[in-house]
């Protein structure tokens, strides 16, 4: 498998915020989007090859009872079933992130799903190279699988994370949810960046629309306490 990154950290968004979690970040991602946070797992994928069994060994390094498999997309990385599975025989919980593009029958506690809204396209300009417009058509084109958000919602333990950029952003999170018959306790909303400054001001309005839609609030805990950097 081509790894990334393997880290000790805490959870830093969803409904385990602040647990302390190892993470194991996948090299490759097959989206592309405009705000990622870890470009060099997607839009120049960097990284090592590495065994299951020199992962596991890796993950068991670390004093933590929950691991996070994420990416990119870990849910395309060669071996992910098995790794979850040889993860899942050692007792540990398992949290997979995903944006719900791709099956696959892997070990998940919490499958963490998060599915790209319209804001994470790139814009294509003048200026754009023609491979970066062509990942822009792509990821437009593949970025939501409602069938695959059923399939996962429907076979494992979930919860629904949406990046938000604006307020006219809960429209299209509502059509998600209405189509793929998703139970609204589920869903969470989180204010897209990595600029601190940002975060704050977003999360207010955010908060305005969890209140008054009843979706959940996750921030970005682990930004607030670091910054935006990598292995934290």
């Amino acid at each position: 498998m081509r790894i990334s990154e393997i880290f000790y950290s805490i959870q830093g968004e969803g409904t385990l915020t602040g647990v302390p979690s190892v993470f194991v970040r996948t090299s490759g991602c097959n989206l592309r989007c405009h705000w990622c946070d870890t470009p060099y797992t997607s839009w120049k994928p960097e990284g090592k090859t590495m065994s299951v069994d020199e992962v596991v060994a890796e993950v068991r390094t670390y004093r933590a009872n929950h691991v996070v498999l994420t990416g990119g997309e870990p849910m395309i990385a060669r071996d992910i079933v098995e790794l979850s599975q040889k993860l899942a025989n050692h007792g540990m919980h398992i949290t997979i992130e995903t944006a719900g593009t791709v099956a696959a029958p892997v070990a998940c506690d919490l499958m963490s799903i998060s599915p790209k809204l319209h804001n994470s396209t790139p814009l294509v300009t003048e200026q754009t190279s023609p491979e970066d417009a062509k990942w822009s058509v792509q990821h437009e084109k593949t970025r939501y699988a409602p069938g695959v958000l059923r399939r996962l919602i429907q076979d494992y333990p979930y919860q629904l994370k949406f990046v938000v950029s604006s307020p006219e952003d809960l429209k299209e999170v509502n059509q998600i949810i209405s189509d793929i018959r998703a139970d609204p306790n589920h869903v969470l909303l989180m204010p897209e960046g990595t600029d601190e400054n940002l975060l704050r001001e977003r999360s207010q309005w955010v908060a305005e629309i969890c209140k008054e839609s009843g979706y959940r609030f996750t921030t970005r805990l682990h930004v607030s306490i670091w910054g935006n950097k990598r292995g934290i």
